[in-house]
């Protein structure tokens, strides 16, 4: 009896090694990712695991997928999510180094697994093959996959693909989708300080979208914003400035009558100089 325990738990051990090194080396070959180069993805891992989830719940809802080509997206989400996300993303080949190496030593740090520095290509890998579960398996699957990206698809697309099946909020998924939800308008019709909000809502969707009145997602978008305008990718309208300029006046205008109408209110209650006590 001791024997056949003590082989059933050799064959175990040499048996799950060789069961991760196929179920990894698969994603070598499988799926084939240059087809995303002319043909868009369908539903996606991440939204078939969002419609998993809802069905567990017992709540009738799916995802529809509608696509928009990066020509017809506001520039300014491109150049917000990259500053939120991937400030390397045109120099990197899929990994940025720095960015990682710093998200380990925090975790390290914490004592947890949550890992962070991911590009916006290791993002699209995840979102369109594997599932929201951290662990170093998928991380190594998703590093696979984030290579063949790189070696297939140029940075546009990339980022097209992105920006098309990322979640801008619960079930959320597309950026004409979220331009419609939060702003009632287009993406083409997106404006700098949007953008800026939509990408500060990329770390947790869920929380943290335009609509969340979240402190921390408004406080992070104003971040982004001052990073457009300092880069020069965004300058502020004409109207802006002189409006702002008049709420400065307004206010400057308004803090000089409250100073008057305190010294006179004051002055009802003052003796004259010359009043003598008899």
């Amino acid at each position: 009896m001791k024997r056949l325990f003590k082989t059933t738990i050799l064959c175990l051990l040499i048996a799950l090694p060789v069961f991760l090194l196929v179920d990894i080396g698969r994603y070598f070959f499988y799926p084939d990712v240059s087809l995303l180069k002319n043909n868009r993805p369908g539903k996606t891992a991440f939204m078939e695991h969002r419609e998993k989830v809802w069905r567990s719940k017992n709540i009738k809802k799916k995802i529809r997928v509608s696509w928009v080509p990066l020509s017809q997206i506001s520039p300014y989400v491109m150049k917000a999510v990259i500053i939120a996300e991937d400030d390397k993303f045109w120099s990197h080949e899929g990994f940025d180094f720095e960015a990682m190496q710093k998200a380990l030593e925090k975790n390290l740090d914490q004592k947890k697994f949550k890992m962070g520095g991911s590009t916006i290509s290791q993002q699209l890998a995840k979102n369109l093959y594997l599932s929201p579960t951290k662990s170093p398996v998928r991380k190594v699957k998703e590093a696979i996959l984030t290579w063949r990206i790189e070696r297939h698809l140029s940075k546009r697309r990339i980022m097209e693909l992105y920006l098309n099946v990322a979640e801008w909020g619960d079930g959320l998924f597309g950026i004409r989708a979220a331009a419609r939800r939060y702003y009632g308008k287009s993406p083409a019709a997106l404006n700098a300080r949007e953008a800026a909000a939509l990408a500060a809502s990329l770390p947790s969707p869920q929380r943290f979208h335009p609509a969340s009145g979240s402190r921390y997602a408004a406080r992070r978008a104003a971040r982004i914003y001052q990073i457009m305008e300092r880069r020069g990718i965004v300058i502020r309208e004409y109207d802006e400035v002189v409006q702002e300029t008049k709420e400065k006046e307004a206010a400057k205008e308004e803090t000089a009558k409250e100073e008057k109408t305190s010294t006179e209110d004051t002055g009802l209650f003052q003796l004259p100089e010359d009043f003598k006590i008899p």
